[in-house]
């Protein structure tokens, strides 16, 4: 997994098939060389595997996102992820998981065991987590629930990372305890309170990503996020840190290397 900027959480299967090698093109001239896929049905994370088998800078996640839960997760389900990530190497995590507080999600109850079945095929794999974690508006406190489940199914023993970070630092010291990472997207651009808690996360505990997918409501194509800006990304982190971009880069692409390199660790 080399290159000098990586984007850990897309989804890039949601794009139209003839548009991939353009934006992995413009991922490329930006310096994007490494992308992770995400899925959220047991479809789309075959569609993220078929990417990844395809290209060589993309990886893959499987995995149910909690909005497109349809129900408890059962043994046969559970064999068929399992399956697919040991027969295909390019999968590198389990993602996208997690809980959504939100109005009208899939009840809670279902959810949260759905993510406790992930996270345990997470550490019978051992591959790592990179979770969604939702919350009511106005409430954080949604995020130390999700957080608590992840406690409790011992995410520690593989390690993962909070997408598209946004909160406090309150839920990210809790991220930290947990040995996982925070994943930070976009509304680091836009977001004062944000620039200010990424200010105290240690540099070592940071990876970058766009959550990519096909922004249809953009009516300006070239203005829909795609993985080239990441760069943007790394260029605020960069200046919130008095850092250069080439540390923010080579540092924050190493911690996801590591983080995939050691799903082979129990």
């Amino acid at each position: 997994m080399d290159g000098y900027l990586a984007d850990t959480h897309t989804h890039l299967d949601q794009f139209d098939p003839s548009e991939i090698p353009e934006i992995l093109g413009r991922a490329a001239d930006a310096g994007v060389n490494t992308i992770v896929s995400a899925g959220v049905t047991k479809e789309s994370s075959r569609k993220c595997i078929d990417l990844a088998n395809n290209h060589d800078s993309i990886f893959a996640g499987i995995g149910i996102h909690p909005m497109d839960i349809e129900g408890p997760m059962d043994a046969k389900s559970y064999t068929e992820f399992k399956n697919m990530a040991l027969a295909n190497p390019k999968v590198v995590c389990i993602s996208e998981v997690g809980l959504d507080f939100s109005l009208g999600m899939p009840d809670l109850s279902i959810q949260i065991q759905v993510l406790r079945k992930q996270i345990r095929l997470a550490r019978e794999l051992a591959l790592p987590v990179i979770f969604h974690s939702r919350e009511h508006p106005e409430r954080m406190i949604d995020h130390h629930k999700t957080l608590a489940v992840l406690r409790e199914e011992k995410i520690q023993e593989v390690g993962g990372a909070m997408h598209y970070f946004q909160w406090d630092e309150e839920v990210a010291q809790v991220c930290l305890d947990l040995g996982l990472l925070v994943s930070i997207g976009k509304p680091l651009l836009r977001m004062p309170r944000l620039q200010e808690t990424i200010k105290n996360i240690p540099l070592d505990h940071i990876v970058l990503e766009t959550d990519s997918y096909p922004q249809y409501f953009k009516r300006n194509r070239s203005r829909w996020t795609e993985p080239k800006d990441v760069r943007e990304v790394a260029m605020k982190l960069a200046e919130l840190k008095g850092l250069s971009l080439d540390t923010v880069a080579e540092t924050t692409t190493k911690n996801l290397a590591a983080l995939f390199k050691d799903r082979n660790k129990k």
